[in-house]
């Protein structure tokens, strides 16, 4: 915990970070005290230490939020973890002042591993802050940041899986997570267990969707407000006139009981009768998940693509009444 005579140093070190917010040219919403801790957090500059002892460690949302409270005396609710990545992180990434996983970049950036680093040009920069040339430095790296930053956004591009849909679209999809799993859903189940289907809408872990064909949902009679509640991958099998809704899991959950009621009401109009599937990379993973798993639905495993569990077989791979 900082000390009480520490608060001058504190003040000051956050004005400071401030101060070259603003010259970056960062909008209103992240000239704050949030975003100047963040920053001095991803420099491990604590109050004391002058602006050329800056370093570039790995750091995770977590220990952000800690070295507040330890250097700077700020705490924050653990509630608060999304509001410093969505508001202030992602922020700084969109603007190449950082770099997200640097040791992995196929880690998602919604991973509890995710991590980032100071991009190595902006360190030089904030390294000459207070200093002499501090103003030559900033019009040098404000020339080039463009430049950096479409490299970067090069590199991520040539790291997104490519998937090609039925009708012959090629949509990328970003690296990591549970988008290997998708990419495996649309290449491998949709071919065996929806052939001629349509895809209507793909997730993406970054991006939030990939594809959506807004016409075709609708012409299904669906009206979708909140896209937060879509499932990972929606299919139209056109020949069955089924909505196959499919949740990928790698880290979050199966289609569990509260899942499918949610998904029940989000398809409520559709004209096309509703199949819930859970898709899973392997066994294990499933196993896992085994007891949350809901009646009534449908699980597909990537490591045994050929084949589907059907939990209630009543059914194979087809709707349920009320």
């Amino acid at each position: 915990m900082a000390k009480k005579t520490d608060t001058k140093k504190i003040e000051r070190k956050i004005n400071e970070a401030l101060k070259i917010l603003e010259a970056l040219g960062f909008p209103r919403q992240q000239q704050n005290e949030r975003s100047a801790m963040t920053l001095l957090s991803l420099l491990n500059l604590k109050p004391s230490d002058v602006w050329e002892a800056s370093s570039a460690p790995l750091v995770g949302i977590t220990p952000m939020m800690e070295f507040f409270a330890d250097h700077y005396g700020k705490r924050y609710k653990p509630n608060t973890r999304e509001t410093v990545r969505r508001q202030t992180v992602h922020q700084f990434a969109q603007a190449g002042l950082i770099v997200p996983n640097p040791d992995k970049p196929s880690r998602p950036t919604n991973s509890p591993k995710a991590v980032y680093q100071i991009e190595p040009s902006a360190l030089k920069l904030l390294r000459a802050f207070g200093k002499p040339d501090w103003d030559r430095q900033l019009r040098k790296y404000l020339r080039t940041v463009e430049t950096l930053k479409k490299s970067y956004a090069r590199e991520r591009d040539m790291r997104r899986l490519p998937v090609r849909l039925s009708h012959g679209q090629e949509i990328r999809l970003s690296p990591g997570g549970q988008n290997v799993l998708v990419k495996a859903i649309i290449d491998e189940f949709c071919p065996l267990f929806t052939p001629g289907g349509h895809v209507i809408y793909v997730g993406d872990t970054q991006r939030k969707w990939a594809y959506f064909d807004l016409d075709a949902i609708k012409g299904l009679h669906v009206e979708i407000e909140e896209h937060g509640k879509m499932p990972d991958v929606v299919v139209y099998h056109v020949n069955k006139n089924w909505l196959v809704l499919i949740e990928a899991v790698t880290s979050h959950g199966p289609v569990n009981p509260k899942r499918r009621r949610e998904l029940k009401e989000l398809f409520a109009g559709s004209r096309a009768a509703p199949v819930y599937v859970t898709a899973f990379l392997d066994r294990r993973t499933m196993m896992k998940y085994l007891d949350d798993i809901s009646w009534e639905t449908e699980v597909w495993i990537a490591e045994s693509p050929t084949h589907l569990i059907h939990f209630n077989g009543e059914r194979f791979l087809g709707p349920y009444g009320d």
